[in-house]
């Protein structure tokens, strides 16, 4: 029996923090469905079809392996996407306390409504201060995003 998890998240855009859990996740699993989710509390600045775009990049220039699939959903509950696709676990990256105190609850919901396990990784240390909220702060105000984002975000954020 394959072993399926999915690491959902906004990812707008994606992170380094992002790609190491992703990648820790690739260790752990036979297949892994990185899943852009809409999340209606969020003011977006790109539009989920480029997000989807950009971490299919980020994952090819890091070499992640062929059993990452990259896709989005919008059409009812999470739990709903991994019965469809046969996952048993998701994947979230922790961060802080207050992530922890934000995920906790989704987790328990979703093991209840559909036994939907849930499992925390934490990212490296160097990327475990970074969000997608603050690159794309520093983004707007015209400063490097490099060192917190794979390259193919920083082009697309910044140009080559």
């Amino acid at each position: 029996m394959r072993r399926i998890a999915v690491v959902p998240g906004s990812f707008d855009p994606i992170t380094l923090g992002h790609l190491d859990v992703i990648a820790r996740a690739t260790k752990l699993f036979d297949e892994v469905h990185v899943v852009v989710v809409h999340n209606p509390d969020k003011h977006a600045l790109l539009p989920i079809a480029q997000r989807v775009t950009l971490i299919e990049e980020a994952i090819e220039e890091a070499a992640l392996g062929e059993n990452v699939v990259v896709a989005s959903w919008s059409m009812g509950l999470l739990v709903d996407y991994c019965s469809d696709v046969g996952a048993t676990v998701l994947i979230k990256g922790i961060r802080t306390q207050t992530d922890i105190t934000y995920e906790t609850p989704m987790a328990m919901v979703n093991r209840n409504l559909a036994g939907i396990e849930t499992v925390f990784l934490m990212p490296e240390p160097g990327h475990s201060y970074v969000s997608s909220s603050l690159v794309r702060q520093v983004a707007s105000l015209g400063g490097d995003v490099r060192p917190y984002v794979p390259h193919v975000v920083a082009n697309y954020l910044q140009g080559p």
